[in-house]
């Protein structure tokens, strides 16, 4: 940890689909729209390139006022619902529509120029919007993606900061911690729509990067720190051994360890045909009540898709999430339980320091025991419903060093089958197989490029974290060449092509990339220095 910081004790703000110690914040809209007739029929109809398209929207009048009208206007005959959408819904802004890349710029310059692109304006409440209102100017990824989004924000932060936009990334990190004062929890982006999950926890990594800034950020946010850390424990406290409850998993005694979890049951608005479709096949409500619970928590891993969550070889209908001990996440935690644990030393709360630092003590034995699979030489997931060690060999398996966890065995290890398995000629490849989804081969994707960076860098493995960096960012100056465009993800086995698979089209922008891209310059600099690695 960067510095001793003062804490205070509070109850986490809760809101619609959590139970609630204080006052609840205002209902959201989330489960009402989506469930209309209207909202289904729209989302059939295949009126859009795809599902994200309507529910992002602004309607003009309140939805229950909608349902009624097209409930009635459906039965007239020559009704157009196509139409009907027209009248009474407005696409968003098309922000820098006229943007064109300089192609005399280098890549560097022109990520400075996107900054600016991709930033906006404090966003007011809006009755008829899927959109959650934000107080302070933010930076969006980019594409199809015109809200912050959680995880993805730490990465570009990491470049605000490298290319001297420390403003613009402390007003990023206010808006995520009035999210977690105002809802109780951040959530998957700004939308009503991911209320019912989060995405992994950085809000810890996005304090500690700017408390290097400013020391006296750690004070400021340490409240909503506690406040996220009991979000994410939320109901630990009535679990007996090997149970689970919302995001907490309980082993034997008192050792807690975290999930991925969902609260919805049904198809995401946001992907509404493509769960539909995808569920069909399934002979039960239960059983496709059970894919939706999975899907969302994968999209809550920030990984939406990945060969990483099947439970059977090649099916994607058998994604099953919820029943997983994820390595990144529980490393994550790990992190923020020892941040916690400094605070309330430095106040003089000895006993809850000791609790924090017990129970950090005992995730990072779960972590290099469970979790570590030794005739791999890596860490993988744990599913703790049947006890067995994870199905896939993945990049997550890079957290627990980026945070100090392994052994110097351990890590060797990691840095072997890194080097062995997963370098290709664009950097490293987010697994070793080829499903079709986007987080699998041949893909790399720039959050996971600097993660197993930074746990080379941190166990002293300079020349393997060079070289890892140089091709990527080799890999992002060619494509950038070729298109003028930062993407999304990258195809780092075969760099003449582009990455492809998912849902959806690779996106531009791009909000992580630019900011990985700022921070490997400045790592390939001085890369012993690491100066925005975090320190335990």
């Amino acid at each position: 940890m960067k510095k001793k910081i003062a804490l205070a004790l509070v109850c986490p703000a809760v809101v619609l689909f959590m139970q609630c110690k204080t006052e609840p914040a205002p209902e959201a809209v989330a489960g009402t729209f989506y469930e209309t007739e209207l909202f289904r029929d729209v989302q059939l109809a295949r009126m859009f390139p795809d599902s994200k398209t309507f529910v992002d929207m602004e309607r003009d009048l309140p939805f229950q006022e909608l349902e009624k009208r097209y409930l009635e206007q459906r039965q007239v005959p020559g009704f157009n619902l196509e139409d009907f959408v027209a009248d009474h819904f407005v696409p968003l802004p098309a922000y820098h529509a006229d943007f064109k890349s300089d192609p005399s710029r280098t890549m560097f310059d022109h990520i400075s120029v996107m900054w600016d692109v991709l930033k906006r304006e404090p966003l007011p409440a809006s009755a008829g919007a899927s959109s959650i209102p934000l107080a302070q100017e933010y930076i969006v990824p980019g594409g199809r993606f015109r809200e912050i989004y959680y995880w993805d924000s730490y990465f570009t932060m990491l470049g605000l900061v490298a290319d001297g936009q420390t403003d613009l990334a402390e007003n990023m990190l206010a808006n995520f911690g009035h999210l977690i004062d105002s809802i109780g929890f951040i959530p998957n982006g700004t939308r009503d729509y991911y209320l019912t999950r989060s995405q992994p926890p950085f809000f810890s990594l996005m304090v500690d990067l700017l408390a290097g800034q400013d020391p006296t950020v750690l004070d400021r946010y340490f409240p909503q720190l506690e406040k996220e850390y009991a979000y994410w424990m939320d109901g630990a406290g009535e679990l007996d051994s090997w149970q689970a409850a919302g995001r907490a998993v309980r082993l034997d005694g008192d050792t807690l360890m975290n999930r991925y979890w969902d609260s919805g049951r049904t198809p995401r608005p946001e992907s509404y045909r493509e769960d539909l479709e995808l569920a069909s096949s399934l002979p039960t409500e239960a059983a496709k009540e059970a894919l939706y619970a999975n899907l969302r928590a994968a999209a809550a891993s920030g990984w939406d898709f990945s060969s990483r969550w099947y439970a059977e070889e090649g099916s994607f209908a058998t994604t099953q999430t919820t029943e997983l001990l994820p390595v990144d996440l529980n490393a994550l935690l790990f992190f923020m339980e020892n941040l916690l644990s400094e605070g309330y030393r430095t106040r003089g709360q000895a006993a809850k320091a000791d609790q924090m630092a017990e129970r950090a003590s005992r995730r990072q034995a779960v972590i290099n025991n469970l979790l570590w699979d030794p005739v791999a030489g890596f860490y993988v997931d744990y599913d703790f419903k049947d006890r067995l060690a994870g199905r896939e060999i993945t990049l997550a398996g890079v957290f627990p060093l980026y945070f100090g966890m392994a052994s110097p065995s351990q890590a060797s290890a990691v840095r072997q089958r890194l080097m062995d398995d997963f370098l290709s000629p664009g950097g490293l490849v987010t697994t070793l197989k080829a499903s079709g989804q986007q987080w699998d081969a041949p893909n790399g994707w720039a959050p996971l490029q600097w993660m197993a960076v930074g746990g080379l860098l941190r166990y002293g493995y300079t020349q393997e974290a060079r070289q890892i960096m140089s091709r990527w960012v080799s890999l992002n100056q060619k494509v950038y060449r070729d298109t003028g465009k930062m993407l999304e993800k990258y195809n780092v086995r075969d760099t003449t092509l582009l990455s492809g698979g998912g849902e959806y089209p690779t996106q531009d922008g791009f909000g992580w990339s630019n900011g990985v891209a700022v921070g490997f310059r400045e790592l390939l600099r001085s890369p012993e220095d690491a100066p925005m690695l975090p320190e335990n």
